[in-house]
């Protein structure tokens, strides 16, 4: 009965054995490593989808700052005391 104990747990660790070499081993394949690519790249455009839709939140606030301080007549200036015109000299 023992024996047969160890003959089933060395069987089911020879299988995980073999199917973990296997899933491995196809991560090297061509097809495996277009996959791979593929899904970096696509992490990729994510982030730079996010990144652009951050900026464009961003200047579209300012923008806003920026039409109400010129609709009250004033100059803006922003949180570090900058009047925006630095650019411009």
């Amino acid at each position: 009965m023992k024996r047969l104990l160890w003959l089933g747990v060395g069987l089911a660790v020879g299988a995980i054995v073999v199917r973990k070499l296997t899933q491995k081993a196809n991560e090297f394949t061509p097809t495996g490593i277009a996959t791979s690519l593929s899904q970096s790249a696509g992490g990729v455009v994510e982030s730079v989808r996010s990144f652009v839709d951050d900026v464009r939140v961003l200047a579209a606030d300012r923008e806003e700052q920026i039409n109400e301080a010129f609709a009250k007549g004033e100059l803006y200036v922003d949180e570090d005391g900058q009047d925006g015109q630095e650019g411009n000299r």
